[in-house]
């Protein structure tokens, strides 16, 4: 080992404090008390001969000390030329030191525990004067280079940090704005330890409003995360700030109904609105990568988009809710044909018919009567708001109804093709189409920082809003959504189903909304399957809180 990264090593523990220009250095003394060459387990060089074979308990042990070693006096590039990864594994253990300003460091490790060695990395956070204390346990794997056949650590970023995800990046100091004090509309302090979902809302809150409300920066350690769209996260204060405080338009009760549904299901979301005022009750999601997908993600919506292809079919007179319509089997549009669930098939039924048991044909087969590929996405930014460049407090994303032709217009009317929407997205839709107008979903009022809101150039047509709540109740008491809607109470709810196809997803999209009172809510599960499986569970929870 470079004599440079030799730190202290006392009773099987490294140490290395800073002193006048950086990391100190100390002589390297045997872990058993009895000289650099005594002892069993005294061993802490790494053999240089190539070898070969599985790695043994010597050659793991040897490594991870000496790796732990150059880690803990602060030579980083004596410790990354000891792993598979030198060029990462340099910039990690510089940035520990100088970006997460690292005032010492003791190491101690652990014996072999079969596949990897254990270590426990005790530090010290000096920034601006302040010193605070940062201690946590990991672990490192020892394998074999597959150029050179020597033992090298596996280098992962969670060496560094138990926490630590592929290309996060440990980091301290004060933050860019002031940390903030959350509070729903009834003033009940939102926090991201009681509302996990939250935490990317309130990294927003916090970028958008820690000045404005009032706050004084602080100082801390936090993860920085790999996608700019994902919130940090925070693992030590080093000094408090004062937070500003700011009142959401969110419910606590709401929100937590939302946080314990989604946590059922992998890669789930869900947002609440209340329709009369356009206010967001509550946003929760469940996925591994921490992004907001309720209000940022862009996904084909599947038959969820049928309310609005409804309302545009109506609205045209080519359909109503009691006048009947068919639904083949299936319908072809420009050499493609579409299908049903299991083909079935139904005749004579009217078109709320339809619309509950999500019949696509039925949708696809008027596509020539309408002979205007521009009248859904009239329909969807006219009436529904869609593409208006919503400012919600926060960040989130519009949906996305493109004009399109051929087959893609035909897969357009049943939320396919080049047609993308979030929960919050689907949630406003259902809220509109419960209440005739719509109304911008915000999450804090435009009154705090005189924002100004999307408005949509007309209201549904009369009675328009009527038949989509009529079809949609007929879809929650005997359609699609009977089974998952069940539990709400009450005879004044409704729902719609979705199911979106996905290249090289084994299982589709499963989408649902629907409201109860003046809640309307809608949730995805990626991968999740058809509408009511999955997502409307979610969804029902939701409502029933509300």
């Amino acid at each position: 080992m470079n004599g440079a990264a030799k730190g202290a090593i006392v009773g099987g523990v490294f140490l290395a404090l800073v002193g006048g220009a950086g990391y100190g250095v100390y002589a390297l003394v045997g872990d058993s008390g009895e000289g650099k060459d005594g002892g069993k387990g005294g061993e802490t060089s790494v053999q240089a001969g190539k070898g070969s074979g599985p790695i043994t308990e010597k050659e793991s042990m040897a490594t991870a000390k000496a790796f732990l070693a150059a880690w803990a006096a602060g030579d980083e590039r004596a410790a990354a030329d000891l792993t598979n990864n030198a060029q990462a594994a340099q910039t990690a253990i510089g940035d520990f030191k100088n970006k997460t300003y690292v005032s010492k460091a003791v190491i101690t490790p652990g014996a072999y525990n079969g596949t990897g060695v254990p270590f426990k990395v005790e530090a010290e956070i000096t920034y601006e004067g302040t010193t605070k204390p940062l201690a946590y346990d990991s672990e490192l794997t020892v394998v074999r280079g597959l150029t050179t056949g020597k033992p090298l650590v596996d280098w992962k970023p969670s060496v560094i940090h138990p926490q630590l995800q592929k290309d996060e990046k440990l980091r301290a100091g004060s933050p860019a704005t002031p940390p903030v004090k959350a509070l729903d509309r009834n003033g009940k302090e939102l926090t991201a330890e009681q509302y996990p979902s939250l935490r990317a809302i309130l990294d927003d809150l916090r970028k958008a409003y820690g000045e404005k409300a009032g706050g004084a920066k602080g100082a801390e350690v936090w993860i920085e995360p790999a996608f700019p769209d994902a919130p940090k996260r925070s693992l030590l204060t080093l000094a408090e700030g004062k937070p500003g405080e700011i009142r959401t338009v969110l419910d606590a009760d709401v929100q937590a109904a939302a946080e314990k549904a989604v946590a059922k299901h992998a890669e789930a979301s869900v947002v609440a609105i209340q329709p009369s005022t356009g206010e967001i009750l509550a946003v929760a999601n469940h996925r591994k990568d921490g992004f907001n997908a309720a209000m940022r993600g862009a996904r084909a919506p599947g038959s969820t988009m049928k309310i609005v292809t409804g309302a545009m079919l109506i609205e045209k007179g080519l359909v109503s809710a009691d006048r009947p319509a068919a639904c083949p089997a299936t319908a072809t549009w420009e050499g493609k044909v579409f299908h049903n669930l299991d083909n079935f098939k139904s005749e004579g039924e009217p078109f709320a018919s339809s619309f509950a048991k999500s019949c696509n044909t039925a949708f696809i087969s008027l596509i020539d009567d309408v002979r205007d590929n521009s009248a859904l996405p009239r329909e969807a930014k006219e009436v529904f708001g869609i593409g208006l460049d919503w400012k919600t407090g926060v960040v989130s994303v519009d949906g996305s109804v493109p004009e399109v032709s051929g087959s893609g217009a035909a897969a357009a009317y049943i939320g396919q093709g080049t047609i993308t929407m979030n929960p919050l997205n689907v949630a406003s839709i259902t809220a509109t189409a419960r209440t005739g107008v719509f109304r911008q979903p915000v999450i804090v009022k435009a009154s705090l920082d005189g924002r100004t809101l999307a408005t949509a150039s007309r209201p549904l047509k009369p009675g328009v809003s009527a038949q989509l709540v009529k079809m949609m109740k007929l879809t929650a008491t005997s359609g699609t959504g009977r089974g998952a809607m069940a539990s709400v109470g009450g005879s004044d709810k409704g729902a719609k189903t979705g199911s979106a196809e996905v290249d090289g997803a084994g299982n589709p999209d499963s989408w649902f909304t629907g409201f109860s009172g003046d809640v309307a809510a809608a949730a995805m599960v990626e991968a999740g399957g058809h509408g009511g499986e999955a997502a409307g569970p979610i969804v029902a929870e939701v409502l029933n809180a509300g």
